[in-house]
């Protein structure tokens, strides 16, 4: 069994929006929502513990009784960083593993989290190829990449609790900061193999208002009609 740690901490800043993205509407319903709905629909995700401003967990709370989201849900508070914010979360974490997931990826389906879970590997996470040249520099090219040898992380990702918590102490010790917990886990436990998923091309994390708008046309496309 699974707990989903579930990040809705970001301020949407990129968003020139005063609420927060994953409190906007997408498709008619709060971007939050897409997700929470559809894990209430896996038997093997038992619980969900969300991070987010303390403000924003009585408007949550009010929408899960109004979609009818019937697993057990806990609040933990969003931190400073996202990593700040896994962490959090990871105190209330019971169960032997964990789902994590951000908020501003709503186009994740049932389907999608089940392939995540049935995988042998105990961590693993969704990736997918890039399918664009890369190089490294700024204002002038640095040196190359293999772009065979690229994979863009996606979410959701799963883990051994104990393992996240582990790296995530080892982080805070240390002051380094990661966005993703998959390279954190590899960084900190090397023995550990990490299965790659693959991801989908509609895994879209809405971070500016031009998101916002391929994200219409996304659900029309993919979602409309379907969980």
């Amino acid at each position: 069994m699974y707990t989903l740690l579930f990040l809705s901490g970001g301020t949407g800043s990129r968003m020139h929006n005063a609420t927060p993205k994953q409190y906007l509407l997408l498709a008619g319903k709060p971007v939050i929502m897409h997700i929470l709905e559809r894990v209430d629909l896996i038997d093997a995700i038992k619980d969900v513990v969300v991070v987010c401003a303390k403000e924003y967990e009585a408007p949550i709370g009010l929408m899960l009784s109004q979609y009818g989201v019937k697993k057990p849900v806990r609040f933990a508070p969003a931190g400073a960083t996202r990593q700040e914010s896994v962490r959090n979360g990871l105190a209330l974490v019971e169960e032997e593993d964990v789902i994590v997931h951000e908020a501003a990826r709503p186009f994740v389906k049932t389907e999608d989290f089940e392939r995540l879970i049935a995988v042998k590997e105990r961590n693993a996470t969704l990736g997918y190829s890039i399918p664009f040249s890369v190089l490294k520099g700024h204002e002038y090219v640095e040196g190359l990449t293999e772009r065979s040898e690229l994979v863009n992380v996606q979410l959701p990702q799963k883990f051994e609790t104990r393992l996240l918590k582990e790296a995530h102490e080892k982080a805070a010790a240390e002051g380094r900061e990661f966005t993703e917990d998959a390279g954190m886990i590899y960084l900190y436990h090397p023995e550990v193999p990490i299965k790659v998923v693959e991801g989908m091309d509609y895994d879209l994390k809405l971070t500016t208002r031009i998101d916002m708008l391929a994200g219409e046309q996304i659900y029309r496309e993919v979602f409309s009609g379907r969980k």
